[in-house]
């Protein structure tokens, strides 16, 4: 190792100008990945960072060892780190240029796909394990991430394999046959270089780490099933078809542990909990019980405040969700314990310290709606109605979070609560079904045109509840804003060609109403033209008539007929000669 005059060590397989913190890929990070590390990471170790991780990561290293050394590839990103972080000893190079020391602590959540560097062999996934191998001895604690290919956002990222990496995201190998493609293989490979495994998780995007064996057995419905989906379901890919499908679909083939994100390996420790998550701003730890899932339920603890470094390691950069080096991955450096979203608060004491391991609400209610037994729909919204109005609480209601053992209904992890009546609550339980039942396409027994605020109002009515939808529906949106689900995501193909034939169906049976006003509108005004055309005729036959009429009272038949008319009402003849000849006396004088 030589010094170097940006105070890092360099070591060969150095890359400049680069960083690992920019682009889309970004640093690893986040509370799920701090709260594992901070279970089994021993106090006072000598430790090794391999690859780029977060400062929240990075800080949680630093604070539990001894003595830390961080290796990354990045030049400017070393500078950063090594101003960020006064007691850690930054290194730039690739993991083949460390030689020379031993660690008793190994973290490599990023994995081994960021290690080498330009000037690096082309070593495979399998060489670049026994190159790190070489720095840990057979009882140094190792958490070691590895990428799965055959992930369920690989398999339905609708992107060709050439776009799916970019010059920010350089890895010197994308094919790699030796590389392991699942847990098994990656236990092999741990057993083979002398580093025994001692627990495995499936990690989903980050955000949700599951045992693997408790993955395998998961089912739909099931707590570990329903965290997976939601963390999945912010995926920042753009996808072919839903994954809230596809997951559901692994989980009941008993495939959801190999279709994960990856896998997170530990040697040498033992986590605490089967299930790592975050919920709101809490991370919870679950462990199997004979009644279900205990669980612990807890804040992150804000992360430094410190900004990164100027400089490209203090650029935006993302990796699952993840933030970039000294920021929060998921912007909670100070969040408070009860954070907002308009009416909708988070309370961890609102989280329960025991969840059933029955399925969910909404899996019933999903299967009694495929199969249009709207009977059974009926009977199960009106018990749900009955036990979400006797309640006293303000949880909001989430039929994806509430589970159904036998005859009892329990509340699941959501911890999220709002000041609302549970008549409101209720129809926001429903309103949100709604939006996950119609939105995803899925089957159910009602008219497509029955949908809205129409469907809402018939589940609550089902459930003896008021069919006031209005506030229901602020609190759904409120609900969807807090979860991340709210904002407007690119949708994917299957809905895509699925709202396009909807469309194609509309437009047809709108050029059919269409051609029939048409047609109509045609018939009305040939019915216009006829009637014109008698009016016309009508008008010039009052006209004839008016001439002749106006002929016959100029003529002199028309006045001897008046005369005679006239003449024909004289009652006394005599009288009227005696006031003829008087008139014609005034008018012709002495000449008469």
């Amino acid at each position: 190792m030589s010094d170097n005059q940006l105070a890092v060590e360099v070591v060969r397989g150095e890359m400049q100008p680069w960083s690992d913190y920019n682009g889309k890929r970004g640093a690893v990070g986040g509370p799920v990945l701090r709260a594992l590390l901070n279970d089994v990471l021993p106090a006072g170790a000598r430790t090794l960072i391999l690859g780029p991780h977060t400062a929240d990561l990075v800080s949680v290293v630093v604070d539990k060892a001894s003595s830390a050394t961080m290796l990354v590839r990045s030049v400017s990103d070393a500078s950063s780190l090594a101003e960020q972080f006064p007691d850690l000893q930054v290194i730039a190079g690739a993991l083949d240029g460390l030689t020379g020391t031993t660690y008793e602590t190994v973290v490599a959540v990023d994995g081994l796909d960021r290690v080498l560097g330009y000037d690096s062999d082309n070593l495979t996934w399998p060489e670049r394990l026994d190159a790190l191998a070489a720095l840990c001895t057979p009882s140094t604690v190792l958490v070691l991430a590895l990428e799965n290919e055959f992930s369920l956002t690989s398999l339905l990222d609708r992107r060709p394999p050439s776009d799916r990496h970019g010059d920010d995201d350089w890895r010197p190998l994308h094919d790699d046959p030796a590389r392991p493609v699942s847990a098994v293989q990656l236990a092999s490979e741990l057993a083979r270089v002398g580093l025994p495994l001692q627990t495995v998780y499936s990690s989903f995007e980050d955000k949700t780490l599951l045992a693997v064996d408790v993955a395998a057995v998961a089912r739909p419905g099931s707590l570990p099933a329903r965290l997976a989906a939601e963390a999945l379901e912010t995926a920042d890919v753009p996808l072919l078809a839903p994954i809230a499908d596809r997951t559901e679909s692994a989980a009941r083939a008993g495939l959801l542990a190999s279709t994960a994100t990856g896998w997170l390996a530990i040697t040498g420790a033992s986590p605490q909990g089967a299930i790592y998550t975050k919920t709101g701003p809490a991370v919870l730890t679950a462990t199997a019980t004979t009644e279900g899932w205990s669980i612990t339920a807890t804040n992150p603890p804000a992360t430094s405040s410190t900004p990164a470094a100027s400089g490209t390691a203090g650029a935006s950069g993302t990796h699952g969700g993840h933030g970039v080096l000294g920021t929060h991955s998921d912007g909670l450096d100070s969040a408070p314990a009860f954070p907002s979203v308009r009416d909708v608060f988070f309370d961890v004491s609102a989280v329960p310290s025991v969840v059933s391991g029955a399925s969910s609400v909404e899996t019933v209610l999903f299967r009694l709606a495929a199969a249009e037994d709207v009977p059974a729909f009926r009977a199960l919204a009106g018990r749900l109605g009955e036990w979400a109005l006797a309640q006293t609480g303000q949880v909001i209601l989430r039929w994806d979070d509430i589970t159904l053992d036998g005859d009892t209904f329990g509340f699941g992890v959501s911890g999220w609560v709002a000041e609302a009546d549970r008549a409101d609550l209720l129809a926001a339980a429903w309103q949100r079904f709604h939006d996950r039942l119609i939105g995803n396409h899925r089957r159910h027994p009602w008219p497509p045109w029955m949908i809205g605020d129409d469907l809402v109002s018939a589940w609550l009515a089902m459930s003896g509840a008021p069919t006031d939808v209005a506030r229901g529906k602020e609190l759904a949106a409120a609900l969807a804003v807090a979860l991340g689900t709210g904002e407007t995501q690119q949708p994917d193909v299957r809905t895509a060609l699925a709202d396009a034939e909807r469309a194609k169906q509309e437009l047809f049976e709108l050029q059919g109403h269409v051609f029939g006003l048409e047609r109509t509108l045609g018939f009305r005004d040939k019915a216009l033209k006829t009637r014109e055309t008698r009016l016309r005729e009508m008008r010039l036959q009052v006209q004839k008539t008016n001439a002749e009429r106006t002929r016959f009272r100029n003529s002199r038949a028309f006045a001897a007929a008046t005369l005679i008319r006239k003449a024909a009402l004289i009652r006394n003849p005599r009288k009227f000669a005696y006031k003829v000849k008087r008139r014609l006396r005034k008018k012709l004088g002495n000449r008469f």
